[in-house]
């Protein structure tokens, strides 16, 4: 006889009802406390990143502010905002990885070739350098003149740091300070002695030695007296009274017009950003203002430009042909010979190799200067038993210099990728190469070189737009020189049309400031490289449609 088992009754459910119908308390889930550090800690890394982020755009926008450059000021207001939303919003996840390079983009990439666009259309340079409010400052300060029979005031020359500020005492016995930058202001707890200013908080009173010692900026420096520039300066020859100078230009804001004190003559504004008179006689300060593509037709018609042009822009081309050609066949003959598995130290001869490309470019290019002086350069005195060979001076051999020296910085370069490339050529097709009866020239000519370019091509044409703007190298070996004997501007034999670029801007003190013929200059080197790597890339397609 089976005793009757005892009926097994199933746990309740946390959340149903148990046995009897009674519903019972769902248990409370266990707090996953580090899911919440984790959110905390990367909430207050977020707020840190965005506050070191905020704290540098407003300083940029200060800056801006202060220089009153509206573009600037307007992209970075712009990015600031952008960057606290994106960081801030979680549907802007992938931003958050995207926007620094875009950043970087806009900043150093857009900007400049948009600003460079706007300056080829002005007359930005020497003369016209900034606005026409600043303009007309700088005139009424550059003509100021003492003041005949003005009063002479006791001075103190002080100094804050570096910078320099004189201090005055008026026939009010008052004491007023101001520096080139800051107007003549009321100090009240400065001591006086006798006629003398000998104290002034804030400021070191310089005495003769330091005077002495800082002459030429005691007396050229200027102190306005007032934010008006008409109002004049203060100026002093002896550091120990000071005059005062004004103006002999009178600019009528409601007429637009400046007036010669001294002799009576009227100057308007023209539409090439300057004062003129009636006989066309101009002031030596102006604005800028667009001048359309003046600075373009002036490079292809003004003679001092035009005829350095065209035997600049021939041999920039030539220039950045035989150093890609020659480059490339000394690399791709090293790079056969050292992939050839028969010979021995293969590594070694490789590192050896590479070793000019691990110099830096303008030093490298400063030693070859050096090494190739006509008088003292190791070439000329030790190789060549003290010839006097102007392999920098003669404008042919000038030349010779350029290419050999870049042969010498380039060819590591290809030879790097040529061995990449011979390396990764498909073994089955040489063999077949091979089996068909070709040999080693016919395999080169006919299969390995197609298959090489259709890997080296891209970075053959980035090597050509490298070399057709490889400032670095002119400037450092030859300067650009020899000198041209016809030209009325600083270029010569080696410059190609970056330098000629930068001796036109007038940046090394060589020529006067064209900053907006330079900018023009600069687009059509753009043009022309741009219009010369597309060409180049469509013939790469069709290298690899044949291979």
């Amino acid at each position: 006889m089976s005793t009757p088992q005892p009926a097994v009754v199933e746990p309740a459910n946390p959340g149903t009802r148990d046995g009897g119908g009674t519903p019972t308390k769902r248990r409370p889930r266990p707090i996953d406390r580090s899911h919440a550090r984790e959110f905390t800690r990367g909430f207050f890394a977020k707020l840190v990143l965005m506050a070191v982020i905020d704290a540098l755009g407003v300083y940029a926008l200060f800056a801006a502010w202060n220089a009153e450059a509206w573009g600037i000021f307007a992209a970075m207001a712009a990015l600031v905002v952008v960057a606290n939303w994106v960081y801030f919003s979680r549907r802007a996840l992938p931003l958050k990885y995207i926007l620094p390079g875009l950043a970087f983009l806009l900043v150093f990439q857009i900007y400049v070739v948009a600003y460079t666009g706007y300056v080829a259309f002005t007359n930005y340079g020497d003369g016209h350098n900034s606005t026409k409010e600043q303009a007309i400052e700088a005139l009424l300060i550059q003509n100021e003149r003492r003041v005949e029979g003005s009063a002479s005031y006791p001075l103190t020359v002080l100094a804050d740091g570096d910078e320099l500020a004189f201090g005055v005492l008026t026939d009010d016995g008052d004491v007023r300070v101001g520096r080139a930058d800051q107007p003549l202001e009321t100090v009240d707890d400065a001591v006086v002695e006798g006629s003398v200013v000998t104290e002034v908080p804030g400021y070191e009173v310089l005495d003769r030695q330091g005077v002495l010692a800082r002459q030429s900026e005691v007396t050229t420096l200027r102190v306005p007296f007032s934010d008006d520039p008409e109002d004049g300066s203060i100026r002093t020859q002896d550091a120990r009274t000071g005059y005062a100078y004004t103006s002999t230009l009178v600019y009528d804001e409601a007429a637009d017009t400046m007036t010669d004190t001294t002799t009576g003559a009227v100057y308007s504004p023209n539409d090439r950003g300057e004062f003129e008179d009636a006989f066309g006689n101009k002031l030596n300060v102006g604005w800028r203002v667009g001048v359309g593509f003046e600075n373009f037709t002036t490079a292809f018609s003004d003679s001092r430009y035009s005829q350095p042009f065209v035997k600049i822009l021939a041999w920039t081309f030539a220039f950045a042909i035989l150093s890609v050609v020659s480059t490339f066949a000394l690399g791709l003959f090293l790079a056969i010979v050292f992939n050839d598995e028969r010979l021995r130290g293969r590594k070694v001869y490789r590192t050896l190799m590479i070793l000019p490309y691990a110099i830096p470019g303008f030093l490298a290019a400063l030693l070859w200067s050096g090494m190739l002086n006509r008088s003292y350069g190791f070439v000329n005195q030790v190789l060549l038993g003290g010839a006097q060979i102007g392999w920098l001076t003669d404008p042919v051999l000038a030349k010779v210099a350029v290419l050999g020296v870049n042969l010498w910085l380039g060819f590591p370069y290809m030879f790097l990728i040529c061995t990449g490339a011979l390396q990764s050529l498909p073994g089955d097709v040489l063999e077949a190469a091979k089996i068909d009866g070709a040999g080693k020239w016919r395999t080169l000519r006919s299969v390995t070189l197609p298959l090489l370019l259709v890997s080296t091509a891209p970075l053959l044409i980035s090597s050509f737009a490298f070399n057709f703007n490889n400032f670095t190298l002119i400037y450092m070996l030859t300067g650009g020189g020899p000198r041209f004997a016809d030209a009325s501007v600083p270029l010569g034999h080696t410059d190609i049309l970056i330098s000629m670029v930068y001796s036109v801007s007038g940046i090394d003190g060589s020529a006067p400031k064209d900053f907006g013929l330079a900018s023009a200059l600069s687009i059509i080197i753009f043009i022309i490289v741009g219009t010369v790597s597309a060409i180049a890339f469509r013939r790469t397609r069709s290298l690899e449609e044949i291979s």
